[in-house]
């Protein structure tokens, strides 16, 4: 991971960022000012700046591309009152969004093997809850994960949100490769965003994950009504916590939640995002997750120039992703290389 903060932050010029890219490259750490800098150029600037994102993704994790899939494993009915989230059970009459038990362990060995058929090397097991603890379930879901490690075709990852260190052992003892686990915005935000968790306890989370030997994912989401400030502030937050993957959603405004309605995100506005958090977080796994499609529309491409080194594939946890021809078209388009495995 790139040092520290320096006094000798890269001058923004009008120019190229090329001396961005070699102060990052060469260890440098962007303080809070020159990242806001970055973020706040005009959209004329914007190819300048996924530039520079592209040199770092180069230099720190090439051409590789890595694509990830998710089941949920249990939804809806969630205490938590996540103002984005249609499982939320404080909106989800609402919502609409579908409520249902825990999986069996054979339902989620059959969803990693379809995820595989999408060419995901990662597989995610998420469930709508606050958080997981020792118990009958977390019981099911190692013995789901041992068959699918067992079956060496996709890698395990589990979103099982807040857990401690107990559980954090049960998981990595099975097999468990990437606890996953999101900031979902910045400390100063975060309370517009949900109030019956804390910061803290997302902060924590993934900590407690790291400790145990387990590889961390964790990002957040754009567009949910926060400031450039605030945004930069949230990925100097995850820089803080150096996980190996990132992934970085852009709002899908959902019926029912108290933020539907939210406009979304300029296509050219996530590319500056992904470059700015490529240039804050050079050598982490970067992908784009929940909102690639709605986003980025007919840009979506140059999620990859932008520093983004991986994509969700396949449906997401209440929406539809595209088809895997698509997404194996779009890899094969551009040249880049498919990862075969961690």
């Amino acid at each position: 991971m790139a040092g520290t903060a320096t006094a000798t932050q890269p001058v923004i010029g009008d120019g190229p960022l090329i001396n961005v890219a070699e102060f990052v490259i060469e260890g440098g750490a962007l303080d809070v000012d020159t990242a806001l800098k970055l973020l706040s150029l005009p959209a004329s600037r914007a190819y300048d700046l996924m530039y520079a994102a592209h040199l770092v993704k180069q230099h720190f994790v090439g051409d590789q591309v890595h694509r990830c899939g998710i089941v949920n494993i249990k939804s809806g009915n969630c205490g938590e009152n996540c103002g984005f989230c249609a499982q939320s059970a404080h909106w989800q009459k609402d919502t609409g969004a579908a409520a249902y038990g825990l999986m069996s362990t054979q339902q989620m060995v059959d969803a990693a093997r379809e995820s595989v058929e999408h060419g995901s090397t990662n597989f995610g097991l998420v469930a709508a809850w606050r958080g997981i603890r020792k118990g009958p379930q977390l019981d099911q879901i190692c013995e789901a994960i041992r068959r699918i490690r067992a079956e060496g075709k996709v890698l395990p990852d589990v979103s099982l949100g807040v857990a401690g260190p107990e559980e954090m052992k049960q998981l990595r003892e099975a097999g468990c490769e990437v606890y996953h686990h999101n900031l979902e915005a910045s400390r100063s935000f975060y309370p517009q965003v949900c109030t019956t968790r804390d910061w803290q306890d997302n902060y924590d989370t993934i900590r407690h994950a790291k400790d145990s030997g387990m590889e961390v994912c964790c990002g957040g989401i754009f567009g949910l009504g926060e400031s450039d400030a605030q945004r930069v502030e949230f990925m100097l937050q995850v820089r803080s916590l150096r996980p190996e993957h990132i992934p970085v959603n852009f709002l899908v405004s959902v019926h029912g939640t108290p933020l539907a309605g939210k406009q979304e995100l300029e296509p050219l506005e996530c590319l500056r995002l992904l470059a700015v958090f490529r240039l804050t977080n050079p050598d982490s796994d970067i992908f784009v997750a929940g909102g690639r499609i709605q986003n980025l529309r007919q840009l979506q491409p140059f999620l990859f120039m932008a520093g983004a080194n991986g994509m969700m594939v396949g449906n997401y946890l209440t929406t539809a992703g595209r088809t895997k021809e698509q997404d194996f078209e779009l890899v094969r388009d551009l040249g880049l290389e498919g990862q075969t495995g961690s």
